[in-house]
């Protein structure tokens, strides 16, 4: 059996020791892999608001104020998620009950897919409001 590990160069692929160019089909796998542990409404940026407060001890109930519109039930799930797939940790404390949640060492690999969504999402506002700045006139 091959395991094949993707490199941080896109469309490499490592397969017993060579490196090879990955297969349309390949690169297509691993994005829909990313996208089904990244994927959704809330996981980026609940991943990007962790990163944002690595050095804070953050709890459950300051993050759901923080975020805002996610609810309780949704912030758990996603929580739970991000926690299967090694994104984050959860330590709880007994004095009194509470607990907290961090990215994990392999969470921060996430940093410049978030930092890369952040830009853009920030360049996309400026041309909108641009474009309709210039529509308006």
């Amino acid at each position: 059996m091959v395991t094949s590990i993707f490199y941080k160069i896109m469309g490499k692929v490592i397969e017993e020791n060579t490196v090879r160019e990955a297969s349309c089909g390949e690169e297509l796998r691993a994005m829909r892999d990313a996208l089904d542990i990244l994927g959704g409404k809330w996981k980026l940026m609940i991943l990007r608001y962790l990163t944002n407060r690595e050095q804070q001890d953050i709890h459950f109930k300051k993050m759901q104020r923080e975020i805002l519109g996610i609810s309780a039930k949704v912030l758990t799930k996603e929580l739970r998620d991000l926690e299967q797939n090694l994104l984050v940790s959860r330590q709880s404390s007994d004095e009194p009950v509470r607990v907290f949640y961090k990215i994990t060492s392999y969470g921060k690999s996430v940093v410049p897919v978030t930092e890369s969504l952040v830009d853009w999402g920030l360049k996309y506002r400026e041309k909108i409001k641009q474009e309709h700045s210039t529509q308006a006139q």
